[in-house]
């Protein structure tokens, strides 16, 4: 049941918290490992969501780039707590971050591309712009 669980800004107090917490999805492979440098970069623009004994369930940060865009970075919910919409609360909240901002344009680079859809984002934007991408170190 969602009601018992309430989406918070992320502080610093949250980091070895969270530094323990995303080690499942690393070991899966569903979100990418972050030094603690990169994880503070995160809980500073992040979100958690937090049962009533504090207890964390999931965690996503709004990273900004510039006026122009954003990104949805690190999107993970406990397994035990998927499929009741936390995820779609911590998106919530990093989309509305990006509105008072006012951000023109907020990204997830995602293999889960259903759940984002479910939260209004798609493949293009409009008038057909697409992201492409590139690894440069596996090129010619």
């Amino acid at each position: 049941m969602i009601d018992h669980i309430h989406i918070r800004t992320t502080k610093q107090d949250d980091i070895i918290k969270l530094t323990e917490f995303i080690v499942p999805f690393v070991e899966q492979e569903k979100i990418l490992p972050r030094t603690s440098d990169e994880l503070e970069v995160l809980v500073e623009s992040g979100f958690v969501a937090v049962e009533e004994n504090d207890e964390i369930v999931g965690f996503a940060s709004l990273e900004i780039y510039s006026r122009k865009l954003a990104e949805i970075r690190s999107l993970v919910v406990a397994e035990h707590r998927q499929g009741i919409g936390v995820g779609k609360k911590l998106v919530t909240a990093c989309v509305e971050r990006a509105r008072q901002r006012n951000i023109l344009e907020v990204m997830v680079v995602t293999s889960s591309d259903t759940f984002f859809q479910s939260c209004g984002f798609d493949f293009t934007l409009p008038g057909e712009k697409k992201a492409l991408f590139i690894q440069p170190h596996l090129t010619d």
